[in-house]
């Protein structure tokens, strides 16, 4: 059994999460990655993505979330996301419409800069779709 460790999953409307876990993986924004108990302090911002959560009491829980930062330190994990809700409470309308409004605003960008990001952010949100759907 892993070391377990402080997880807490906050978003603007409520605390998510607040408990020991084994594991954390979550949506970086260089790419994915697993925190353990004792992962060297690093701050990074989160892409949207899902967020995976292995209980120190057992079992898998998964959320997705929509950017925001996490601050990881040896002693734990505090993931402030912009908007964040638990997979099973997902409403892919919801998920549809905002990659409805990044194709718009890639679609209407004024420069390469601006364009760039939103094709980025569509980019996350559709393999955030996939995703959900396999």
């Amino acid at each position: 059994m892993a070391e377990a460790f402080q997880f807490d999953l906050v978003s603007p409307e409520r605390l998510l999460v607040s408990q020991q876990v084994e594991s954390v993986v979550i949506p970086g924004a260089e790419g994915e990655m697993t925190v353990m108990a004792r992962h060297a302090p690093v701050m990074t911002t989160i892409k949207p993505g899902l967020v995976t959560v292995r209980p120190a009491t057992g079992g898998l829980e998964r959320y997705v979330v929509f950017g925001g930062f996490a601050d990881i330190l040896p002693s734990g994990c505090t993931l402030l996301a912009e908007s964040a809700v638990a997979v099973e409470d997902i409403d892919r309308h919801d998920l549809a419409r905002r990659i409805e409004d990044a194709s718009e605003d890639a679609a209407d960008a004024r420069d390469d800069q601006a364009r760039t990001r939103a094709e980025e952010y569509l980019a996350q949100l559709t393999t955030l779709q996939a995703a959900l759907a396999g």
